[in-house]
């Protein structure tokens, strides 16, 4: 039980500071009381008793008086016992309060009883859960998108005479790499890899406009340059603004002559064409998908292929990511790998990758090999 003294020294030292502290507690916003060691409330200011009741003063601060009491005695008690400065949160008649208890102590120094400051902290609270609940439903919804995105890749397959490997990891929920293999007739099929500025949903959108355009106008512009120059003409139509851009590498190969055709929007990560005797990048220029400029006409190569020849299509995430130091991955150990492994090229580039990069991925990558099978 409180000691009658104490009970004296409590409200001594209210009367005391009446003029300063007395009526700062009872002119304030917050619930204030204090609470004896067996749990009896001893003060309440008048914010307190107008929400809980005027009679709380002398009763158990754990117990219920027709409305909910603040149970915080846990602290209380721990502030009490071990003279520290507590705090946690309660839901009290529906609201959110942050709770801090603070000892107090008598004249002889020891400690009696403890002071709570009770903060309404609904508003803050209910935002936040607010902002969970709309997280988790984008969670799902990114969680959904990257399902659709995944599904939408090609096969890895066998088309005629050619066969198609990959392997795509995004950096985030999404991706701003695509790739795409089609047949755009019964003689060529189209090939194509690209790469748009930023990650997350916007550079994921893109890809779809991407994946759409080009599989659109492959039937009525089988031209590599043409088929550019044509999505380039679409695109511009979005009117993005300049810093929204992508860059894209796009080949048709014809199965009967084996002629590969190819044009390169701004593509830096050029693909490169090996066989077991030989290695060459397919470089050539052209700008990329950027509404920096009006038009745009992208030049067009062919090269012959034959069985056994490789196509290493890749994006910049493999040449630049970067090792704890912040040196590159670079396209030299990338042509190093190609040149001492024969088989499992993409594994053997993908194991390095994460090897150098200490299996930290700060941007999309994809690998998609193509070989003339026969």
């Amino acid at each position: 039980m409180l000691r009658k003294e104490d009970l004296n020294y409590v409200e001594k030292k209210i009367e005391e500071y009446g003029m300063l502290n007395y009526h700062v507690l009872e002119g304030m916003a917050d619930w204030v009381r204090v609470v004896d060691k067996e749990g009896t409330i001893i003060y309440a200011n008048k914010t307190m008793k107008e929400a809980l009741g005027h009679n709380i003063v002398g009763m158990k601060c754990y117990k219920s008086h027709g409305k909910e009491m603040p149970c915080s005695f846990c602290i209380t008690d721990r502030s009490i016992n071990t003279g520290e400065i507590v705090q946690k949160e309660e839901k009290i008649n529906g609201r959110y309060f942050s709770v801090k208890s603070s000892p107090v102590t008598n004249s002889d120094g020891k400690v009696f009883a403890a002071v709570e400051v009770f903060r309404d902290v609904t508003r803050e609270r209910k935002l936040e859960l607010e902002l969970i609940e709309k997280n988790k439903k984008m969670s799902k919804d990114l969680g959904f998108a990257k399902r659709i995105q995944e599904r939408i890749l090609p096969n890895k397959e066998i088309l005629g005479n050619i066969s198609i490997d990959y392997i795509y990891r995004p950096s985030e929920m999404l991706s701003g790499d695509m790739f795409d293999v089609f047949y755009i007739d019964d003689e060529n099929i189209g090939i194509y890899i690209s790469d748009v500025s930023g990650h997350g949903v916007a550079a994921a959108m893109m890809t779809m406009f991407i994946r759409q355009t080009m599989r659109s106008i492959k039937d009525d512009i089988p031209g590599p340059s043409a088929a550019l120059s044509e999505l380039y003409r679409r695109f511009s139509t979005l009117n993005l603004d300049v810093d929204k851009y992508f860059t894209i590498f796009y080949g048709v190969f014809n199965k009967s002559t084996y002629e590969f055709k190819y044009s390169n929007a701004g593509h830096n990560a050029i693909p490169i064409k090996y066989n077991k005797d030989n290695m060459e990048m397919l470089e050539i220029k052209g700008y990329p998908m950027t509404l920096l400029f009006d038009e745009i006409f992208y030049e067009e190569k062919v090269i012959k292929l034959s069985k056994g020849d490789k196509i290493l299509f890749y994006t910049d995430g493999i040449t630049e990511a970067k090792d704890k130091s912040g040196e590159e991955f670079g396209i030299e150990s990338v042509m190093q790998i190609i040149n001492n492994h024969e088989e499992n090229i993409l594994n053997e580039i993908n194991n390095n990758i994460v090897t150098h990069s200490w299996g930290e991925q700060h941007d999309d990558f994809a690998l998609v090999l193509m070989e003339v099978i026969k």
